[in-house]
C-alpha cells in the first residue's frame, strides 16, 4: 500500500485499517509458527503497512498539537 493512498484516508479509516492489519499480522505469525504460511513476504508487507499508518497518524497528531 502506498503512503499517498493512506494520506488520502480519514483518521477513522486509518484506525480501522490498522486494526485489520494487526489481526492479519497475528494470523500470519500463527501460520508461520505452525508451518502453514505460504506467502512469507506478506509478513513483511503487513508490518511495513502498519508502520506507514502509524507514521501518518503520528504526523497528523503532531500537526494538530502544533496548531492548537
Amino acid at each position: 500500500m502506498k503512503a499517498v493512498d493512506l494520506r488520502a484516508k480519514s483518521e477513522d479509516e486509518l484506525k480501522d485499517q490498522l486494526v485489520d492489519l494487526r489481526k492479519e499480522s497475528f494470523n500470519l505469525r500463527f501460520q508461520a509458527t505452525s508451518g502453514q504460511l505460504a506467502n512469507t513476504a506478506r509478513v513483511r508487507e503487513v508490518r511495513r503497512d502498519i508502520a506507514r499508518i502509524r507514521t501518518i497518524l503520528g504526523a497528523r497528531a503532531a500537526q494538530v498539537s502544533k496548531e492548537g
